[in-house]
Protein backbone atom coordinates (compact mmCIF):
# COMPACT_ATOMS: atom_id res chain seq x y z
CA UNK A 1 0.00 0.00 0.00
CA UNK A 2 1.42 3.33 -0.84
CA UNK A 3 0.21 7.27 0.48
CA UNK A 4 0.36 10.72 -0.26
CA UNK A 5 0.83 12.78 3.32
CA UNK A 6 -0.05 16.06 3.23
CA UNK A 7 3.23 18.29 4.68
CA UNK A 8 3.13 21.51 2.37
CA UNK A 9 1.10 24.11 4.67
CA UNK A 10 2.75 26.96 6.24
CA UNK A 11 1.69 26.03 9.62
CA UNK A 12 0.65 30.03 10.60
CA UNK A 13 -1.20 28.48 13.59
CA UNK A 14 1.54 26.96 15.57
CA UNK A 15 3.90 31.01 15.03
CA UNK A 16 6.58 31.49 16.17
CA UNK A 17 7.43 27.70 16.70
CA UNK A 18 6.63 27.37 12.76
CA UNK A 19 9.37 30.53 11.72
CA UNK A 20 12.00 28.07 11.90
CA UNK A 21 10.55 24.86 11.96
CA UNK A 22 8.24 23.09 9.24
CA UNK A 23 5.25 21.69 11.59
CA UNK A 24 5.59 18.08 10.28
CA UNK A 25 8.85 17.89 11.32
CA UNK A 26 8.26 19.48 15.01
CA UNK A 27 8.80 16.81 17.63
CA UNK A 28 6.31 15.24 19.72
CA UNK A 29 8.21 13.24 22.66
CA UNK A 30 11.99 14.19 20.56
CA UNK A 31 10.39 12.28 17.08
CA UNK A 32 9.43 14.93 14.42
CA UNK A 33 5.58 14.57 13.79
CA UNK A 34 6.03 13.13 10.41
CA UNK A 35 7.84 9.76 11.81
CA UNK A 36 5.72 9.34 14.02
CA UNK A 37 2.25 9.62 11.09
CA UNK A 38 4.84 7.45 8.87
CA UNK A 39 5.55 5.25 11.69
CA UNK A 40 1.82 4.27 12.19
CA UNK A 41 1.33 4.13 8.49
CA UNK A 42 3.72 1.18 8.35
CA UNK A 43 1.95 0.01 10.99
CA UNK A 44 -1.21 -0.41 8.81
CA UNK A 45 0.59 -1.69 5.83
CA UNK A 46 1.97 1.31 3.85
CA UNK A 47 5.46 0.29 2.36
CA UNK A 48 5.69 3.51 0.50
CA UNK A 49 4.71 7.61 1.22
CA UNK A 50 5.11 10.24 -1.02
CA UNK A 51 5.29 13.81 0.81
CA UNK A 52 3.29 16.53 -0.87
CA UNK A 53 6.03 19.28 -0.02
CA UNK A 54 5.53 22.83 -0.47
CA UNK A 55 6.48 25.61 2.49
CA UNK A 56 10.26 24.28 3.78
CA UNK A 57 10.77 21.62 1.76
CA UNK A 58 15.00 21.07 2.75
CA UNK A 59 14.22 20.60 6.47
CA UNK A 60 12.42 16.87 5.32
CA UNK A 61 15.02 16.10 2.51
CA UNK A 62 18.18 16.82 5.20
CA UNK A 63 16.18 14.62 8.25
CA UNK A 64 15.80 11.73 6.07
CA UNK A 65 18.68 11.91 3.51
CA UNK A 66 18.54 7.72 3.25
CA UNK A 67 15.45 8.16 1.34
CA UNK A 68 13.20 6.40 4.46
CA UNK A 69 11.32 7.39 7.52
CA UNK A 70 10.03 4.72 10.13
CA UNK A 71 11.60 2.09 7.37
CA UNK A 72 9.13 3.41 4.83
CA UNK A 73 10.76 4.48 1.51
CA UNK A 74 10.13 8.23 0.77
CA UNK A 75 9.58 10.30 -2.36
CA UNK A 76 9.03 13.90 -2.53
CA UNK A 77 6.54 16.41 -4.58
CA UNK A 78 7.20 19.63 -3.93
CA UNK A 79 4.35 22.16 -5.46
CA UNK A 80 5.40 24.57 -7.35
CA UNK A 81 2.82 26.82 -5.95
CA UNK A 82 0.28 26.15 -2.93
CA UNK A 83 -2.25 23.71 -4.84
CA UNK A 84 -4.77 23.06 -1.38
CA UNK A 85 -5.01 19.66 -0.24
CA UNK A 86 -6.89 17.97 -3.62
CA UNK A 87 -4.80 19.68 -6.25
CA UNK A 88 -1.58 18.78 -3.74
CA UNK A 89 -2.71 14.83 -3.55
CA UNK A 90 -2.96 14.88 -7.74
CA UNK A 91 0.48 16.50 -8.40
CA UNK A 92 1.81 13.81 -5.61
CA UNK A 93 0.12 11.07 -6.47
CA UNK A 94 0.80 11.98 -10.28
CA UNK A 95 4.63 12.24 -9.27
CA UNK A 96 4.98 8.99 -7.40
CA UNK A 97 2.80 7.06 -10.40
CA UNK A 98 0.21 6.39 -8.28
CA UNK A 99 -2.42 4.15 -10.00
CA UNK A 100 -4.15 1.78 -7.45
CA UNK A 101 -5.69 2.33 -3.90
CA UNK A 102 -3.74 4.54 -2.02
CA UNK A 103 -3.95 6.15 1.47
CA UNK A 104 -3.99 10.14 2.04
CA UNK A 105 -2.81 11.65 5.55
CA UNK A 106 -2.51 14.49 6.49
CA UNK A 107 0.82 15.49 7.69
CA UNK A 108 -0.14 17.46 11.03
CA UNK A 109 -2.87 14.92 12.72
CA UNK A 110 -0.90 12.12 15.75
CA UNK A 111 -3.46 9.62 15.41
CA UNK A 112 -3.23 5.54 16.61
CA UNK A 113 -5.59 4.93 13.92
CA UNK A 114 -5.23 1.27 12.25
CA UNK A 115 -4.99 2.00 8.49
CA UNK A 116 -5.16 -1.48 7.51
CA UNK A 117 -8.93 -1.35 9.20
CA UNK A 118 -9.18 1.57 7.35
CA UNK A 119 -8.68 0.19 4.15
CA UNK A 120 -10.49 -2.78 4.49
CA UNK A 121 -13.67 -0.93 5.49
CA UNK A 122 -13.09 0.79 2.20
CA UNK A 123 -12.54 -2.24 -0.07
CA UNK A 124 -15.58 -4.19 1.27
CA UNK A 125 -18.04 -1.19 0.27
CA UNK A 126 -16.50 -1.11 -2.96
CA UNK A 127 -16.21 2.81 -2.09
CA UNK A 128 -14.76 5.20 -4.60
CA UNK A 129 -13.57 7.12 -1.30
CA UNK A 130 -13.66 6.31 2.37
CA UNK A 131 -12.48 9.05 5.06
CA UNK A 132 -11.56 8.58 8.95
CA UNK A 133 -14.17 10.04 11.34
CA UNK A 134 -13.57 10.80 14.92
CA UNK A 135 -16.23 11.54 17.71
CA UNK A 136 -15.87 14.66 19.55
CA UNK A 137 -17.83 16.57 22.61
CA UNK A 138 -18.97 19.71 20.62
CA UNK A 139 -19.01 18.87 16.94
CA UNK A 140 -20.36 22.61 16.51
CA UNK A 141 -16.73 24.09 15.40
CA UNK A 142 -16.30 21.29 12.81
CA UNK A 143 -17.66 20.13 9.55
CA UNK A 144 -19.93 17.25 11.14
CA UNK A 145 -20.61 14.28 8.70
CA UNK A 146 -23.95 12.64 8.28
CA UNK A 147 -24.33 8.63 7.29
CA UNK A 148 -27.16 6.54 6.56
CA UNK A 149 -27.06 2.77 7.87
CA UNK A 150 -24.55 1.64 5.65
CA UNK A 151 -22.01 4.20 6.76
CA UNK A 152 -21.92 6.01 3.31
CA UNK A 153 -21.71 9.88 4.18
CA UNK A 154 -25.08 11.65 2.95
CA UNK A 155 -23.82 15.43 3.54
CA UNK A 156 -21.48 17.74 5.48
CA UNK A 157 -23.01 20.06 7.89
CA UNK A 158 -20.20 22.63 8.39
CA UNK A 159 -20.07 23.99 11.97
CA UNK A 160 -23.66 23.28 13.14
CA UNK A 161 -25.13 25.17 15.59
CA UNK A 162 -25.20 23.34 19.14
CA UNK A 163 -27.90 20.98 19.26
CA UNK A 164 -28.27 20.88 15.36
CA UNK A 165 -25.45 18.39 14.41
CA UNK A 166 -26.95 15.04 12.49
CA UNK A 167 -23.70 13.73 14.27
CA UNK A 168 -20.83 14.30 16.49
CA UNK A 169 -18.31 12.73 13.79
CA UNK A 170 -15.56 14.98 12.48
CA UNK A 171 -13.29 14.28 9.31
CA UNK A 172 -10.39 13.08 11.46
CA UNK A 173 -7.51 13.96 8.12
CA UNK A 174 -7.23 10.11 6.87
CA UNK A 175 -8.50 8.41 3.75
CA UNK A 176 -8.12 5.68 1.83
CA UNK A 177 -9.15 6.73 -2.50
CA UNK A 178 -8.96 4.87 -5.87
CA UNK A 179 -7.02 6.38 -8.74
CA UNK A 180 -10.85 7.68 -9.89
CA UNK A 181 -10.68 10.42 -7.60
CA UNK A 182 -7.47 11.57 -9.23
CA UNK A 183 -9.51 12.22 -12.22
CA UNK A 184 -11.75 14.17 -10.51
CA UNK A 185 -9.13 17.09 -9.35
CA UNK A 186 -7.81 18.99 -12.30
CA UNK A 187 -3.89 18.55 -12.99
CA UNK A 188 -2.61 21.78 -11.62
CA UNK A 189 -5.47 23.41 -10.19
CA UNK A 190 -5.85 24.63 -6.56
CA UNK A 191 -8.58 22.58 -5.16
CA UNK A 192 -10.05 21.55 -2.32
CA UNK A 193 -10.87 18.13 -1.38
CA UNK A 194 -13.21 18.49 1.86
CA UNK A 195 -14.96 21.59 0.27
CA UNK A 196 -15.03 20.10 -3.46
CA UNK A 197 -13.88 16.55 -4.40
CA UNK A 198 -15.61 14.76 -1.57
CA UNK A 199 -19.14 16.61 -1.90
CA UNK A 200 -19.11 15.27 -5.94
CA UNK A 201 -18.18 12.01 -4.80
CA UNK A 202 -20.94 12.24 -2.36
CA UNK A 203 -23.43 13.25 -5.19
CA UNK A 204 -22.28 10.05 -7.07
CA UNK A 205 -22.79 7.65 -3.92
CA UNK A 206 -19.31 6.43 -3.65
CA UNK A 207 -18.19 7.96 -0.51
CA UNK A 208 -17.70 6.14 2.83
CA UNK A 209 -17.06 7.16 6.09
CA UNK A 210 -15.55 4.81 9.26
CA UNK A 211 -15.52 6.19 12.48
CA UNK A 212 -13.32 4.66 15.56
CA UNK A 213 -12.43 5.90 19.45
CA UNK A 214 -8.79 5.89 18.93
CA UNK A 215 -6.16 8.37 20.09
CA UNK A 216 -6.77 11.49 17.61
CA UNK A 217 -5.30 14.90 17.67
CA UNK A 218 -4.46 17.99 15.26
CA UNK A 219 -1.46 19.41 16.47
CA UNK A 220 -2.04 22.64 14.60
CA UNK A 221 -2.66 24.86 17.53
CA UNK A 222 0.02 25.83 20.46
CA UNK A 223 -2.20 23.99 23.47
CA UNK A 224 -2.59 21.00 21.19
CA UNK A 225 1.09 20.49 20.24
CA UNK A 226 1.79 20.57 24.14
CA UNK A 227 -1.23 18.45 24.76
CA UNK A 228 0.21 15.93 22.08
CA UNK A 229 3.79 15.92 23.98
CA UNK A 230 2.54 15.51 27.32
CA UNK A 231 -0.31 12.60 25.58
CA UNK A 232 3.33 10.54 24.80
CA UNK A 233 5.08 11.27 28.42
CA UNK A 234 2.47 10.31 30.30
CA UNK A 235 1.86 6.98 27.69
CA UNK A 236 -1.74 8.01 26.73
CA UNK A 237 -0.61 6.57 23.47
CA UNK A 238 -1.19 2.62 21.97
CA UNK A 239 2.50 2.54 20.54
CA UNK A 240 4.20 5.84 21.37
CA UNK A 241 6.20 6.92 24.41
CA UNK A 242 8.92 8.60 25.52
CA UNK A 243 11.66 9.89 28.07
CA UNK A 244 10.77 13.13 29.96
CA UNK A 245 14.80 14.17 29.60
CA UNK A 246 16.09 13.25 26.05
CA UNK A 247 19.93 11.24 26.88
CA UNK A 248 21.60 14.83 25.11
CA UNK A 249 19.98 17.17 27.10
CA UNK A 250 21.27 18.66 30.71
CA UNK A 251 18.80 18.92 33.29
CA UNK A 252 20.14 20.05 37.04
CA UNK A 253 20.25 18.06 40.13
CA UNK A 254 17.53 20.00 41.67
CA UNK A 255 15.56 20.58 38.88
CA UNK A 256 11.90 19.99 39.20
CA UNK A 257 9.91 18.28 36.44
CA UNK A 258 6.50 17.72 36.25
CA UNK A 259 4.90 16.23 33.53
CA UNK A 260 6.77 18.05 31.27
CA UNK A 261 9.65 17.29 27.96
CA UNK A 262 12.72 18.68 27.67
CA UNK A 263 14.88 18.27 24.26
CA UNK A 264 18.25 17.23 22.47
CA UNK A 265 20.32 19.74 24.06
CA UNK A 266 17.87 21.92 25.66
CA UNK A 267 19.18 23.38 28.96
CA UNK A 268 17.32 23.16 32.78
CA UNK A 269 19.11 25.29 35.41
CA UNK A 270 19.62 24.93 38.89
CA UNK A 271 16.32 25.17 40.69
CA UNK A 272 14.37 25.51 38.06
CA UNK A 273 10.91 24.34 37.73
CA UNK A 274 8.54 22.79 34.64
CA UNK A 275 5.22 22.22 34.54
CA UNK A 276 3.06 20.37 31.88
CA UNK A 277 5.67 22.33 29.60
CA UNK A 278 7.85 21.42 26.56
CA UNK A 279 11.45 22.70 26.15
CA UNK A 280 12.30 21.79 22.29
CA UNK A 281 15.97 20.97 21.12
CA UNK A 282 18.37 23.88 21.82
CA UNK A 283 16.07 25.53 24.47
CA UNK A 284 17.57 27.22 27.60
CA UNK A 285 16.20 28.06 30.97
CA UNK A 286 18.35 29.71 33.43
CA UNK A 287 18.34 28.98 37.55
CA UNK A 288 15.22 29.31 39.70
CA UNK A 289 13.03 30.30 36.62
CA UNK A 290 9.27 28.66 36.22
CA UNK A 291 7.83 27.59 33.24
CA UNK A 292 4.00 26.47 33.27
CA UNK A 293 1.67 25.05 30.28
CA UNK A 294 4.40 26.52 27.76
CA UNK A 295 6.15 25.60 24.75
CA UNK A 296 9.98 27.04 25.04
CA UNK A 297 12.58 26.95 21.58
CA UNK A 298 14.35 30.09 22.84
CA UNK A 299 15.67 31.22 26.21
CA UNK A 300 14.04 32.01 29.70
CA UNK A 301 16.76 34.43 32.09
CA UNK A 302 17.21 33.64 35.88
CA UNK A 303 14.46 33.65 37.67
CA UNK A 304 11.26 34.57 35.29
CA UNK A 305 8.19 33.07 35.20
CA UNK A 306 6.44 32.37 32.12
CA UNK A 307 2.96 30.78 31.85
CA UNK A 308 0.92 29.52 28.86
CA UNK A 309 2.89 31.06 26.36
CA UNK A 310 4.84 30.00 23.50
CA UNK A 311 8.81 30.88 22.70
CA UNK A 312 10.21 30.60 19.10
CA UNK A 313 13.91 30.46 18.23
CA UNK A 314 14.57 33.99 18.90
CA UNK A 315 11.97 34.46 21.99
CA UNK A 316 13.67 35.76 24.99
CA UNK A 317 12.44 36.38 28.37
CA UNK A 318 14.72 38.59 30.18
CA UNK A 319 16.18 37.62 34.07
CA UNK A 320 13.19 38.46 36.76
CA UNK A 321 10.64 38.98 34.20
CA UNK A 322 6.62 37.58 34.15
CA UNK A 323 5.74 36.50 30.88
CA UNK A 324 2.11 35.79 30.71
CA UNK A 325 -0.28 34.46 27.48
CA UNK A 326 2.42 35.61 24.86
CA UNK A 327 3.89 34.56 21.91
CA UNK A 328 7.36 35.62 21.30
CA UNK A 329 8.63 36.67 18.85
CA UNK A 330 5.08 38.47 18.18
CA UNK A 331 3.43 36.31 15.01
CA UNK A 332 2.03 39.49 13.36
CA UNK A 333 4.79 41.89 14.01
CA UNK A 334 5.99 43.23 10.65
Amino acid sequence: MRAVVLVGGFGTRLRPLTSSVPKPMLPVGHVPIIERLVANLARGGVVEVTLALGFKPEPFVDAFPNGTCAGVRLHYAVEPEPLDTAGAIRFAADVAGIDDTFVVANGDVITDLDVGDLVHFHRSRQAEATIHLIGVPDPSAFGVVALDADHRVERFVEKPAPGTAPSNLINAGTYVLEPSVLERIPLGHKVSIERVTFPAIVADGGLYAMSSEDYWLDTGRPDLYLQANLDVVAGRRRFDHCDAVHADATVAADAVLVESIVGAGAVAGAGVRLTRSVLLPGAVVEAGAVVEDSVVMGRVGAGAQVRSSVLGTDGVVAPGEFLHDERRPDPNAS
